[in-house]
């Protein structure tokens, strides 16, 4: 079965800067979109970035500008470098990816940003 397993998460200063990492292994097929959302405490999961296979992306406003979604077709890895990180980007930040149609969720990553 396909998995998907995030890492890079941890605790980092208001400021600084994090690279989340997510490798898709065991699908027989080319995966699609990639992507990651990030839920805080107490709010709804939302869309953070995505990427496509060909590399268009598409970045929410929150994040636009700080944020850079990138991947790796050959290693079936997605990226998300995250600048200036604030407070308010504290969240379980998870990876999916879609293959066929069906969407794959890993089991999430922290990202706490804290002084």
């Amino acid at each position: 079965q396909v998995q998907l397993v995030e890492s890079g998460g941890g605790l980092v200063q208001p400021g600084g800067s994090l690279r989340l990492s997510c490798a898709a292994s065991g699908s027989p097929f080319s995966i699609n979109d990639m992507g990651w959302y990030r839920q805080a405490p107490g709010k709804e999961r939302e869309l953070a970035a995505t990427i496509t296979r060909i590399g268009r992306t598409n970045y929410a406003d929150s994040v636009k500008g700080r944020f850079a979604i990138s991947r790796d077709n050959a290693k079936n890895t997605v990226y998300l470098r995250m600048n200036s990180l604030k407070p308010e980007d504290t969240a379980v930040y998870y990876c999916i990816a879609t293959i066929w149609g069906n969407d794959y969720w890993g089991q999430g990553t922290q990202v706490t940003v804290s002084s």
